[in-house]
Order: C-alpha cells, then sequence, then structure tokens
C-alpha cells in the first residue's frame, strides 16, 4: 500500500477546490511527496486485477451451475413416465349428494320433505267457574 492511509488520502481529496488554488505548494497533486513508489503502484493494481478477474470467474461458474441444474431438471421431465390412466371406470355420483351431511356436519336431509303433523284443535276454554291450569293464584 502507498505511503498515506486511505483517510489521510480522502481527507486531502475533499480539501482540493476546483476554483481556488490550494494554499501550500507542497499539497499541489504530483508533487514528490504525494506519489507512492511503483512497486506499491503495482501490487495495488495486480490485487484489484486478481479481485475483478476472481469475481467475473466465480459470475461465470454459477451462470454455469444453474444451467446444469435447469438442463437436468428438463430431462428429467422429459424421461418421466405420464401419469397413470385410472383403472376403474368411475361411477355416476348420486342425484340427491350432500357432501356436508356425509363429512357430518349437519344432519342428513331426506330427499323428500315429510309430511307435516296435523295441526291439533284449539282447546276449548274452561267452564265459566273453573280456572285454566297454570293459571291459578299462588297459594299463601
Amino acid at each position: 500500500m502507498s505511503g498515506l492511509s486511505w483517510r489521510e488520502r480522502m481527507r486531502r481529496m475533499n480539501q482540493r477546490s476546483l476554483f481556488r488554488p490550494s494554499a501550500a505548494p507542497s499539497e499541489v497533486p504530483g508533487t514528490p511527496d504525494d506519489l507512492p513508489p511503483p512497486a506499491t503502484v503495482r501490487a495495488e493494481a495486480m490485487q484489484r486485477l486478481q479481485v475483478g478477474v476472481f469475481g467475473i470467474g466465480s459470475m461465470v461458474l454459477l451462470v454455469g451451475l444453474a444451467s446444469i441444474i435447469g438442463g437436468q431438471a428438463e430431462r428429467n421431465d422429459k424421461l418421466a413416465p405420464p401419469e397413470a390412466a385410472p383403472t376403474t371406470e368411475p361411477s355416476a355420483a348420486p342425484a340427491q349428494a350432500n357432501p356436508l351431511a356425509d363429512a357430518g356436519v349437519v344432519p342428513d336431509i331426506a330427499a323428500e320433505p315429510s309430511p307435516s303433523p296435523s295441526v291439533k284443535p284449539l282447546d276449548l276454554p274452561p267452564p265459566p267457574g273453573q280456572r285454566a291450569p297454570g293459571n291459578a293464584a299462588p297459594s299463601q
């Protein structure tokens, strides 16, 4: 790495101005104090190149792996036997099917309504001297 730290380089880069010259001549870019040795520059460039090549290689490897997996899945779908056809004839469903009643959720409802019970005649009112049962005054 160079003689200056990353933070120091960023601080100097932020202090530069496009519209006014720097105050001290030592801060002018390109002075011999700011330039790192050529070996350091070459080492940084090689490290960046290695990281880039590794990144591109890993992406090519991932895409190739995904392609292989997709090809195998398609091949398995083509080689798989078709779904087996049913061996028995389907029977006709009963006309009055009630799935809720079959499951036991509601009581079974008859297909034909049962006749309603006959209406009983109204009770005649009691004779004038008697009281109706249940309407008697409470005894004390």
